[in-house]
């Protein structure tokens, strides 16, 4: 049998190609690794610096701190040092007392000056803490061999007015320890100054807290008095003795030692390079002002890069596993396509399936428009335009109790997850406003829900909106989303306080707002996804073009319509970016509702009768008939009977006030009393198909009420039982 030359040729040239595809990924990947390693070092030598910059900045506020503690020690006792100046004997009590309610300072003296008090001459009690027994001791200053007057601390408190910290010393005519001075002059109720008090506190305290959390295992701290000298050292053989200038010597990069001691001695703050016998090492250094201390953090570099040497290594490794595994991923080409189209065939399922989901989103918002063919006071329209198959913008409506509850969101993101967290919003909103009637108490509810199931730290901005139809008042809260459109006699932005939006801090309080619509009005609520559409060109749509579009005078959905088409008319062919979502309410209620009355009744069943001369005088006015005054008039008398029965109890005097509102639509009365907390509404209907002796006892006058209003609903505010009954006329 003939070889086949074509098939021959064919392999020849795969087997080169093979080899070429295996070079050219053996080059990437060790490109990739270099590329890798140095941008790796960069960000280490970063996160280095961060963490030393940490650790400086720690170990300042720490030692600020005992420094603090020091100097409110003497500040707080030169009241008393200058009170015991009359009579010197009671100074050593002014020492005492400053050691021991200090835990930090070790000792403390009031010092005189030698030429205040001639008969007295020298004169310094001093106290200090026994390390063994901390016991308090008291001595004299005031000796031949340790002249007080002219030790730094004396000399230098004269003439610092705020105070002043000494170098570190070791004062072995007072508290035999390596210690600084923190002292201030005391004057005389005279204003003359008499005498120096000081708060020593001992050194050993800094090198436990410098010492005790080192940035990396080999680094090392270091801090330095105000001369220089070595105050904290890994080498013992150093602190007290030696100077940072003394040690600088046994560095070869001289350029580099130079440039830290002119930074750090003159109170900067920042990191420098140096080198000792060909290894590096970072400095990094900071002030501590209060004191005139100056402290650094030398960090090894092979300590900082020990890590990504190791990773480095294994890199190496995983460069010929990469290549070993290309092979294999040429060899399984075939099957590769093979699983492609099986992909293919997922692919086209699963967006079968996002169609399912996308109808199934659409049906939980209303899309019948109009919604409530059967009022003539509300003309309202909505449109939602997902930028995917499925999205995260929502909006929802009902009426309840004559007031419409709405509201328009937002949900971070894009896609499936944005589309379930919308359901959850949309849900979440109708179940709590079915008993709820503040949007500030809506919102917060919703937010403490959200937060709550939060794990995907997604948000959602969020407007919630209740209209009082028979009124106009319209209260609302905002939860950071884009403020709605009144179109009135002008269009203008709804004035809100933006808060945060739902999902991000739990019980947030939410500010709510009112204001007063009118004949006419117009709101007109939407999210981002119509002024931020973009066309090809990426402009964005804008407000100035939206506001344009609102200018005609059109019915809620050709609004809404002509906005969407002057959207796809901008956009043209480029992609959609975000959801589009507009909801528009328009308010054409013609007749307001006015106060007609108000009444005040105690809790006696005897004044019941004068609510017939409260229902008779409405009647009158807005000329009701009078059997339906008489069913009003006696649904108003089983709910106030109800709440003098139950609202205090007996033998306890109250009031029961029935406000009563009136439009040519329908009537509206509030009966509000301050008794306890009782819902009528909250009886179950009673089964009235039962014999009387089988029924339990109650529930039939609330049943009355229901049969005979339209509306019938309970809250408790401030303090108050507010049952509201509405009766279409």
């Amino acid at each position: 049998m003939k070889a086949n030359p074509q098939a021959n040729n064919f392999k020849h040239k795969s087997r080169w190609t093979g080899m070429l595809v295996l070079v050219v990924a053996a080059l990437t990947l060790e490109a990739t690794a270099l590329i890798q390693f140095h941008y790796s070092r960069k960000g280490i030598r970063e996160e280095a610096s961060k963490r030393a910059e940490s650790q400086l900045e720690n170990t300042k506020v720490q030692v600020l701190d005992i420094l603090n503690q020091a100097e409110n020690a003497v500040r707080n006792n030169i009241w008393l040092a200058r009170l015991c100046l009359t009579t010197p004997d009671t100074l050593p009590r002014v020492t005492e007392h400053i050691v021991r309610e200090n835990p930090v300072v070790i000792g403390s003296t009031v010092a005189l000056l030698p030429d205040y008090n001639i008969k007295l001459g020298l004169l310094s009690p001093y106290s200090f803490k026994d390390p063994l027994t901390g016991q308090i001791i008291s001595k004299s200053l005031a000796t031949e061999e340790y002249d007080y007057p002219s030790q730094e601390w004396f000399l230098n408190g004269l003439e610092h007015e705020d105070g002043f910290w000494s170098e570190p010393y070791i004062d072995t005519g007072g508290g035999d320890m390596v210690m600084t001075t923190f002292s201030m002059p005391v004057k005389d109720p005279s204003g003359k100054t008499a005498a120096v008090i000081t708060a020593d506190i001992s050194l050993d305290w800094l090198t436990d807290l410098v010492g005790s959390s080192p940035v990396y295992p080999n680094a090392y701290n270091m801090i330095f008095s105000r001369s220089g000298k070595i105050m904290v050292c890994p080498v013992e053989s150093l602190v007290m003795r030696n100077t940072f200038h003394e040690v600088a010597g046994q560095f070869e990069d001289t350029a580099a030692i130079a440039s830290l001691d002119r930074s750090m001695f003159s109170g900067e703050t920042g990191s420098v390079t140096i080198r000792r016998k060909r290894a590096l090492s970072r400095v990094y250094y900071a002030p501590i002002e209060r004191a005139g201390w100056y402290m650094s953090v030398v960090i090894p570099d092979k300590q900082i890069f020990s890590e990504i040497r190791k990773v480095n290594s294994f890199v190496n490794l995983l460069q010929a596993i990469g290549i070993l595994m290309l092979f294999l991923i040429l060899r399984n080409a075939a099957r590769n396509q093979k699983r492609y189209n099986k992909l293919t065939e997922n692919k086209d399922r699963m967006e079968n399936e996002l169609r399912i989901a996308r109808d199934i989103q659409m049906s939980m918002i209303p899309k019948v428009f109009p919604p409530f063919p059967e009022r003539d006071d509300l003309d309202i329209s909505a449109i939602l335009v997902p930028a995917r198959e499925v999205g995260g913008d929502l909006y929802d409506f009902f009426i309840r109790d004559e007031k419409l509850f709405f509201c328009i969101g937002d949900v971070s993101g894009k896609g499936v997850p944005a589309s379930l967290v919308m359901a959850v919003t949309r849900s979440l909103f109708r179940t709590i406003s079915a008993r709820e009637e503040s949007p500030g108490r809506i919102v917060s509810t919703l937010n403490d829900s959200m937060v709550e199931m939060n794990e995907s730290n997604m948000f959602v901005t969020f407007f919630c909106g209740i209209l009082d139809l028979a009124t106009g008042r319209m209260r609302f809260c905002n939860a950071g989303h884009n403020a709605p459109m009144t179109l009135t006699d002008a269009k203008r932005k709804l004035d809100v306080v933006p808060n945060l939006p739902l999902g991000i801090i739990p019980r947030m309080e939410f500010q709510e707002q009112e204001i007063a619509m009118g004949y006419d009005d117009v709101l007109f609520l939407y999210t981002d996804g119509l002024t931020e559409a973009e066309n090809a060109g990426h402009e964005l749509f804008g407000e100035t073009r939206m506001a344009n579009v609102l200018s005609t005078r059109r019915d809620s959905r050709g609004h809404l319509l002509a906005l969407e088409q002057a959207v796809a008319d901008f956009v043209k062919d480029a992609p959609r970016s975000d959801d589009l979502t507009m909801l528009l309410i328009h308010y054409v209620k013609k007749s307001p509702m006015f106060h007609a009355r108000h009444i005040v009744l105690k809790n006696d069943i005897q004044q019941i009768p004068f609510l017939n001369d409260l229902i008779h005088e409405i009647a009158e006015k807005i000329n009701l008939d009078e059997s339906l005054a008489m069913g009003i008039n006696l649904a108003l008398e089983e709910a106030v009977t109800n709440v003098m029965m139950y609202a205090y109890p007996e033998g306890v005097e109250g009031e029961v006030k029935v406000d009563a509102f009136a439009s040519d639509k329908s009537l509206k009365f509030i009966i509000s009393d301050r008794g306890k907390e009782f819902d009528p509404t909250a009886k179950p209907e009673p089964d009235i198909t039962l014999k009387a002796e089988d029924r339990p006892i109650g529930g039939l006058g609330i049943h009355l009420v229901r049969k005979i209003m339209d509306s019938v609903s309970y809250k408790r505010v401030d303090g108050k039982n507010m049952l509201t009954m509405i009766k279409n006329i």
